[in-house]
């Protein structure tokens, strides 16, 4: 029972992680707090966190699990701008920082509330505007903006598909491993 609780405990501290400081040093809950429940911990631990909220609070249940991207997604994200890089004209990063900025971002504003709100109220509403180059460098290391590892399987798949449709649209040949599971057009 003890190492339950200990557990439990855990989880609910990483819950308590996702909260946001005001200035004031209050505490205001994100937006969204996003669980995935796969087994009877989990429901345990979400009821325990759901006891726990102060009212007034909403809460919505989603049937299933929405996956984040995969392995072989990213590895075969990998290879092609490896694979980029060497038939076009620009390195393998700012093929990435491109891909991000033209494919990811239009379909993480669309398929992500949150991410768009925080891209345009940070990024595309910014007074002063960014220049394009600045957003480029957003993508790029060091900054890195988180972009493909918050897209779930299905979002990677269709940014895959934007991905093979430029790059094959320049004339460039891209490798498709036999061993990834990656179909050109998957529709979901």
């Amino acid at each position: 029972m003890v190492r339950e609780e200990v557990k439990c405990n855990e989880s609910i501290a990483e819950m308590a992680r996702t909260q946001i400081r005001t200035e004031r040093g209050g505490l205001l809950m994100a937006k969204k707090i996003k669980r995935w429940v796969k087994n009877e911990d989990d429901r345990e631990t979400l009821i325990t966190f759901i006891q726990n909220q102060p009212l007034p609070f909403t809460n919505t249940i989603e049937k299933g699990v929405i996956e984040k991207r995969s392995s072989d997604q990213n590895r075969l994200q990998r290879l092609w701008i490896n694979e980029a890089e060497e038939q076009g004209d620009m390195t393998a990063e700012e093929y990435r920082a491109y891909c991000k900025l033209h494919f990811g971002v239009p379909l993480l504003r669309n398929e992500n509330e949150t991410f768009a709100e925080l891209y345009d109220e940070k990024v595309r509403d910014r007074i002063p505007p960014y220049t394009y180059e600045q957003k480029l460098e957003f993508m790029a290391i060091p900054w890195d903006m988180h972009v493909t590892r918050l897209m779930t399987i299905k979002q990677h798949d269709k940014y895959l598909n934007m991905m093979h449709d430029h790059f094959t649209g320049l004339g460039m040949i891209l490798t498709i491993p036999n061993d990834i599971d990656w179909v050109q057009g998957r529709d979901y």
